[in-house]
């Protein structure tokens, strides 16, 4: 009689190939983070310099008056956004902050100095500055 011969991996090889997957898991894992982190800090610069275009066209064509942005409104930027708007047909969300608070405007006088995710935007009624919350005055990102 013939012995019948199975292949089949032992523990130890399992064992290897499981330690192997762990290593590259560990690598990939924080450059993915990071690359989604510096996505939402660009998109987020992306949309300030939108909405400051908008707001310099709005003042442009309206002899240098501001719109009507509500203090605490959830993306109401006034005729600067909304469907029948020639601006922004919808608010702009800041990705940095993120949830439901990223749509957010909040009237202030200058850029954060801290991280915050209580609003998404800044806006200055008196002169039309806009900054992004979570980032400085230099439009640069704050830690989280």
């Amino acid at each position: 009689m013939h012995k019948a011969h199975c292949s089949a991996f032992t523990l130890v090889e399992i064992l290897i190939v499981i330690v192997i997957l762990g290593i590259l898991a560990a690598v990939i894992v924080p450059s993915v983070s990071g690359a989604a982190a510096e996505s939402s800090q660009g998109t987020t610069f992306s949309e300030l310099q939108k909405i400051r275009r908008h707001v310099e066209m709005y003042m442009a064509r309206n002899a240098g008056a501001l719109p009507l942005v509500i203090d605490g409104s959830n993306g109401d930027w006034g005729a600067i956004t909304g469907r029948n708007s020639e601006f922004l047909q919808a608010a702009p969300a800041n990705a940095w902050v993120g949830g439901e608070n990223a749509r957010r405007v909040v009237h202030g006088s200058a850029a954060d100095v801290v991280f915050t995710g209580a609003y998404g935007w800044i806006f200055d009624p008196d002169t039309g500055r806009v900054w992004a919350a979570g980032f400085d005055s230099d439009d640069r990102p704050l830690p989280r």
